[in-house]
């Protein structure tokens, strides 16, 4: 009953992450996208933070290791969502959600730097393999990397960067804040970071682009893909690890996908499913060792 209910959780998740990507190619029809970011988390934050308050007895952050954690989430984890916001303009949903599958290569790569861990050769390798893989979903253009569509995709690889950093912000504060919380503030601050930002740029939404498709489709992101979301994605992430948590990153672009191809009519080329598959193969050779823990064939030793 417990391993349904673990296959349930994770196969619910994959579905609520994966239509958030054509949710928010229909809303950016109606919304400028940095203020479509920003309402989304306002509506999750608040909606968190009403659950923290009522059912955690310590919910606001006070010690120093709990802002750094907030402070790190809100500003790279949440509020570098924005970019992704930026680049979905263009950029069919599907492979936006493709390019989520190299969070957990730069994730370790971050690891690195800010909380010593190291990187073997093998490991190195499935970095770069991994990067190859982005090479062909990108597919740059070398005599122009601010091309329209090259742009706007390596705006998404930029948000997937800022992901993985405030991921590992929050594992480096090491906070006692429980995660009910430590979420809602995060996504309160992200949210703050991106209005400040959205009118910075001039971004200023007309009260006649307010209709049910893009209220329909705020409600979604911030109640189903965002808050309900994230409290599954945690409640594995505390039963199961960090590892099969982010397993999740390659069944969400499969949902994505399927969406985004029955309800927009979009289309993959070859080359970006190829490049998705070499992103897995580099994903696999650098936490082969992850892997095999979970497998129940290796020493036990997970990393890159």
């Amino acid at each position: 009953m417990a391993r349904n209910l673990d296959v349930l959780l994770f196969l619910s998740l994959a579905v609520l992450w994966g239509l958030s990507f054509p949710a928010i190619s229909v809303g950016l029809e109606y919304l400028p996208p940095l203020f479509f970011a920003a309402a989304r988390y306002d509506i999750a934050a608040i909606l968190l933070l009403v659950a923290a308050a009522v059912r955690v007895e310590t919910w606001r952050p006070t010690a120093r290791n709990d802002l750094a954690a907030v402070a790190g989430g809100g500003i790279f984890l949440i509020a570098g969502n924005g970019l992704l916001f930026l680049g979905q303009q263009t950029v069919p949903s599907g492979v936006a959600a493709i390019l989520q599958g190299l969070i957990p290569i730069i994730t370790a790569l971050w690891a690195i730097p800010l909380l010593g861990e190291r990187l073997s050769a093998i490991g190195a390798v499935g970095a770069a393999i991994g990067f190859f893989g982005v090479g062909l979903i990108v597919q740059p253009d070398p005599g122009n990397l601010l091309a329209g569509d090259t742009a706007a995709r390596l705006l998404v690889v930029g948000q997937v960067c800022s992901v993985a950093l405030g991921g590992v912000l929050i594992q480096r504060a090491g906070p006692t804040l429980e995660q009910l919380p430590l979420v809602g503030w995060s996504m309160f601050v992200g949210a703050f970071v991106l209005h400040a930002v959205s009118f910075a740029t001039g971004e200023s939404p007309s009260v006649d682009v307010i209709g049910p498709a893009s209220l329909g489709v705020l409600l979604y992101l911030g109640v189903f893909a965002t808050a309900i979301a994230f409290l599954i994605y945690f409640t594995i992430l505390e039963e199961h690890g960090a590892f099969e948590a982010a397993l999740i990153g390659y069944l969400v672009p499969v949902v994505a996908t399927v969406a985004g191809v029955l309800l927009l009519d979009e289309s993959l080329g070859v080359v970006t499913v190829v490049g998705f598959a070499v992103v897995a193969v580099g994903f696999v050779l650098l936490k082969r060792r992850a892997i095999a823990d979970a497998a129940g064939v290796g020493p036990g030793v997970a990393g890159p």
